[in-house]
Formats: C-alpha cells, sequence, structure tokens
C-alpha cells in the first residue's frame, strides 16, 4: 500500500515536484532550527542578523514547500499553484546566485541556486500541462 496516492505515483514529475516540496519543508525547517549551521555549510557569515533572515526564510521554505505538497496531492491541483511555486523557486536562484556574486555565500550555494531553477522549470512545465488538459491557463486566478 503506497502512502501517496496513484494520481501521484503515476505521474512522475508530479512525485518529483511532491518530493522536492517535501525536501523544501525539511530544509527550511532545518534553517529554523539551526540556521547557524546551515550557514556555515554555505559559507555565509553566521552573524545574529543573518541567522534570524535565515530562519525567517526558512519559515517561508516551509509554508512553499508545504503549499506544494498540499495541492500536488489533491486530486486536481490549480496551475496558477505552479505558476507561483515556479515564481518563487526562480526568485531564491536568482537571488542566491546574487548573493554568491556579491560574495555572501560560497561558490557551493551555486546547487542550491540551480536546483531552484531546475524546480522552477519543473513547476511551470507541470502547470502548463494541468493548464492544458482543463483548458485553464497556467496564470489563470482561482475564480476562473
Amino acid at each position: 500500500m503506497s502512502v501517496l496516492p496513484a494520481r501521484v505515483t503515476r505521474d512522475p514529475l508530479r512525485l518529483v515536484l511532491v518530493l522536492i516540496g517535501a525536501v523544501t519543508v525539511l530544509t527550511g525547517a532545518s534553517q529554523v532550527v539551526a540556521p547557524g549551521p546551515v550557514l556555515d555549510l554555505l559559507s555565509a557569515d553566521p552573524t545574529a542578523l543573518s541567522r534570524h533572515l535565515f530562519a525567517t526564510v526558512g519559515m517561508f521554505m516551509i509554508v512553499v514547500g508545504g503549499l506544494l505538497v498540499h495541492g500536488l496531492l489533491g486530486p486536481a491541483p490549480p496551475p496558477y499553484l505552479l505558476w507561483w511555486t515556479g515564481l518563487q523557486k526562480f526568485g531564491a536562484f536568482v537571488l542566491v546566485g546574487v548573493g554568491v556574486l556579491r560574495d555572501l555565500f560560497g561558490p557551493i550555494a551555486l546547487l542550491v541556486a540551480f536546483f531552484d531553477l531546475a524546480t522552477a522549470l519543473l513547476c511551470w512545465l507541470l502547470g502548463h500541462r494541468l493548464g492544458s488538459r482543463s483548458g485553464r491557463p497556467l496564470t489563470a486566478g482561482a475564480g476562473r
């Protein structure tokens, strides 16, 4: 017996994004609980301010990752869910990349940045596919 619904396990893209959402929740939680060690791993200066802000970012990661998992486990996730999640992941890619360019993070953070870029593209791909099937465009509002 699978823990995940068949509609998720039958669709490799949906399954990958559910797993990425779960990893986003877990990594966000690690940033909330232990921002200093995570900043050390990224070769960033763990000041009191940076630890607090990093923990705040972790809280948003928990929310966005949880929203992605929750939405994808449902029978008909709205395409705009994938649009907004992809936009958040793309924004993370840009901002982490800028942080590396400004020497705020070490080069290892580029792995995180490109993972977020790949996730954004996967979100937009699934959102486009779901929108095409339902006749609802990727960016259509909930009230349409």
